[in-house]
């Protein structure tokens, strides 16, 4: 008959797995809170390409002003996200037909404004969406600061 006992072995590890949890929950709870922040910061970006994209679009008809196109931008956002810091603007994107431009090298908040009310055929404009991190983060941020999501549209006017 076999008793069922524990062996020597088990004994001397019984308190192994609690020091081995101590040490691998907080690095892997760690990597799933930045794996989810990340997760959200991607889907406000592509809500703010999704807006700028919807209201550019809107824009390029005749008679709709870059008041209007801004204003389209907040409506479309404000179900989604806090849009009490939101920069949006619209502005000629001629650079862009010049070609070769590194659209990195470009400073959009210098670009001159344009209103679209007044614009010429397949004339270029950008609707530029901006947002700091800090206001739609799911957790106070305590070494991301001073980082702002972006989303942009251009569009030729019709």
């Amino acid at each position: 008959m076999i008793r069922n006992t524990p062996s020597m072995n088990t004994h001397k590890r019984q308190g192994t797995t609690v020091v081995e949890l101590a040490f691998v929950l907080p690095v892997f709870m760690l990597f799933l809170w930045g794996l989810i922040e990340f997760g959200h910061a991607y889907m406000v970006i592509n809500s703010l390409n999704a807006a700028a994209k919807k209201a550019a679009r809107e824009g390029s008809v005749d008679g709709v002003s870059t008041a209007v196109v801004e204003q389209k931008v907040r409506d479309y956002l404000e179900s989604a996200i806090d849009i009490s810091s939101l920069n949006v603007m619209v502005k000629s994107a001629g650079v862009f037909d010049d070609g070769g431009v590194n659209p990195q090298n470009i400073d959009y908040a210098n670009l001159p404004p344009i209103e679209l009310a007044e614009a010429e055929p397949r004339q270029l404009y950008i609707v530029r969406v901006e947002l700091p991190y800090e206001d739609v983060s799911i957790t106070p941020p305590y070494w991301i600061k001073g980082v702002t999501l972006k989303g942009q549209s251009v569009m030729r006017h019709e």
